[in-house]
């Protein structure tokens, strides 16, 4: 049996051949040109940059096995599995730990309100570059090139007061316990009442560290390689009975650099 590694090695260089095949190919008659109006508009474009950057997921994945977690990034029924357990009928505030190459942020922002604000939490730069790349022209999408941890920070910044979702897929169970427990505290703290933390990971280790939260519901999802446990985590709703409602930013000055950020 063939190792993974080998397997993949062969899938980018089948990769390689079709793009060069493609490249080499005469243009369409009548010169047609197709044209983007946004990043996420075209199909066969968005097809293409997804797997390039799918290429650099694995490439890092290579210099960073433990931060990265995954050889491959997540399937598409995955992706869209975690994106059901968001509600996005209103504007929302949603942050990600951990995003990689973007390929649950690019289906987030896809279903997100032209008002909502999503950002991204990656420490690994390659990867920062690159979502900064991706969503350079979304003034929603907000790239921070730091720990998830820095969270409470970058919302005081822009005057937000919470969160409605965070996601996370960095492997929590290779952090210290400390650490672990530490940042599952500013979690739970930047959670408007009743907002969920949603998680997808190999293993189902983080419920018995994660008592602060009121509820917790886990599903275990077999179309991704690896299969992934989904686990939603609840803030408790208020006392008062209020909804999830996460404060909008301030205008305009807390948003000058929207797009791509570095966290001091």
């Amino acid at each position: 049996m063939r190792s993974p590694l080998r397997i993949c090695g062969g899938v980018y260089r089948n990769f390689r051949g079709r793009r060069q095949a493609k490249e080499n190919r005469a243009p369409p008659r009548g010169g047609l040109t197709i044209v983007n109006t946004s990043p996420l508009d075209n199909s066969e474009a968005r097809g293409d940059c997804s797997r390039l950057v799918s290429v650099l997921f694995f490439k890092r994945f290579l210099q960073r096995p433990f931060q990265i977690a995954s050889i491959i990034p997540s399937s598409k029924a995955l992706v869209e599995r975690v994106a059901s357990k968001m509600d996005f009928s209103q504007p929302r505030v949603i942050a990600e730990y951990g995003p990689g190459e973007g390929v649950h942020s690019r289906e987030i922002a896809r279903r997100m309100s032209p008002d909502s604000h999503l950002l991204l939490f990656e420490l690994d730069a390659a990867f920062s570059r690159a979502l900064e790349r991706q969503f350079a022209g979304d003034a929603r999408v907000h790239v921070i090139h730091g720990d998830a941890a820095s969270l409470p920070y970058e919302l005081k910044r822009r005057g937000i007061a919470c969160c409605d979702y965070i996601l996370s897929g960095i492997p929590f169970s290779i952090l210290k316990i400390d650490k672990k427990r530490a940042l599952l505290r500013k979690t739970h703290d930047a959670l408007a009442p009743g907002g969920s933390f949603i998680i997808y990971q190999v293993t189902n280790e983080l419920k018995q560290h994660a008592t602060l939260f009121e509820h917790a519901e886990s599903e275990y999802f077999l179309q991704n390689i690896p299969p992934m446990f989904i686990t939603v985590f609840q803030r408790a709703p208020s006392l008062h009975g209020r909804g999830r409602r996460a404060a909008q930013p301030r205008k305009p000055s807390g948003l000058v650099r929207v797009g791509a950020d570095r966290s001091a």
